[in-house]
């Protein structure tokens, strides 16, 4: 199976995203145009870029980075509630029509500002039922003519879209990959996303992750191919393995005295705190997964950091690939620096053995 190597695209209404440049341009469109195409000059395949309310729009962004750009493929994060199925499904099978299939998809469940945007299914449990049912639609929306679905939470009759997804080889619609570590997400993953993603844990508890996604994926009669498999990590890589530890010593001291501002996504979801909940067994797991970052502030794929020279990295994720991981979602600060060192130094690894 293939590898995929994305980055990560911080579009964000505040600049200084995670100890990243301050600039008054930080989101404009030229700014987040130079990081899509650095990608597709150093050898990424793309780049997740997030959502949230007060955040700029995702799938906007996604479309203006897209039209400046030939091979990069947003992976799009979308949030049911704040899309119904149906328009979403139109809206990315029309720009995956218009870039020749390069859409990629992440369905998003975690906790938002939900009123805001006059959303009121905040319980887990209708959102990760909400889920599945947004999954089945858009799926079968791109997938067959004259649709008809009631349930719970969305309904289409008799719907089609048009135009469709680029269809190649084995690809029938964008990839939809899905987070979520609660029961409740883990079945939603189980029978309905393409590739589950996994935050920066160690390699004990992805293994035990991956073991019981299978075991579920068979229980609970999964109808698609099967279940792949994601790491969304921070990565800081630097010439030697002591100039590397030595950065992120500094980053995390910045955290600490707040020179670094605490994430404001470290929302207390299942994945999140068994992130967090990493650092009562030591600042250091599995030779180089930094957990320390997740003590003063870091939240999500900030939470934990993998950390050394490309060498010390590329070891540590061919680790990960050997459990079955061939998605990988990287990223360090200041983002775009990153992009040009990571993919010249730390890509050529992780290919010449995938």
């Amino acid at each position: 199976m293939s590898l995929e190597f994305l980055w990560y695209i911080p579009n964000q209404a505040e600049p200084g995203h995670r100890g990243d440049a301050v600039t008054a341009d930080h989101n404009s469109l030229d700014t987040l145009t130079a990081q899509a195409q650095a990608l597709e000059r150093h050898g990424w395949g793309g780049a997740l870029i997030g959502t949230g309310w007060g955040r700029p729009d995702t799938f906007t962004v996604a479309t203006a980075l897209a039209a400046r750009t030939t091979t990069f493929q947003p992976l799009i994060a979308v949030r049911p509630g704040y899309w119904r199925p149906a328009n979403f499904a139109s809206a990315a099978a029309t720009l995956d029509h218009l870039t020749q299939g390069r859409v990629l998809v992440n369905i998003v469940s975690g906790k938002d500002n939900l009123a805001a945007y006059g959303d009121s299914e905040g319980d887990q449990a209708q959102r990760y039922a909400r889920t599945r049912e947004f999954l089945r639609i858009v799926r079968k929306l791109w997938t067959e003519e004259n649709v008809t679905f009631h349930g719970e939470h969305f309904s289409v009759t008799e719907a089609t879209v048009a135009p469709r997804p680029v269809v190649r080889g084995a690809r029938r619609h964008p990839r939809l990959y899905f987070g979520g570590a609660s029961a409740a997400a883990e079945e939603v993953a189980a029978t309905e996303a393409d590739v589950q993603l996994f935050w920066g844990e160690p390699l004990d508890g992805v293994a035990e992750r991956i073991d019981r996604l299978e075991r579920l994926s068979e229980k609970l009669g999964r109808e698609h191919p099967p279940l792949e498999y994601g790491l969304r990590v921070t990565t800081l890589v630097r010439d030697t393995t002591e100039q590397a530890w030595a950065d992120a010593e500094a980053k995390v001291a910045a955290m600490a005295k707040g020179t670094i501002t605490r994430d404001p996504n470290r929302f207390v979801a299942t994945g999140q705190q068994r992130l967090l909940e990493l650092a009562a067994r030591g600042d250091v797991l599995d030779d180089n997964l930094y957990t320390a970052p997740g003590r003063y502030g870091g939240g999500g794929a900030g939470t934990t950091w993998l950390v050394g020279s490309a060498e010390d990295v590329a070891k540590s994720l061919r680790r990960y690939q050997a459990l079955g991981i061939t998605h990988f979602v990287l990223s360090d600060t200041p983002y775009l620096p990153e992009i040009k060192r990571q993919g010249d130094q730390l890509l050529p690894l992780l290919r010449a053995d995938g």
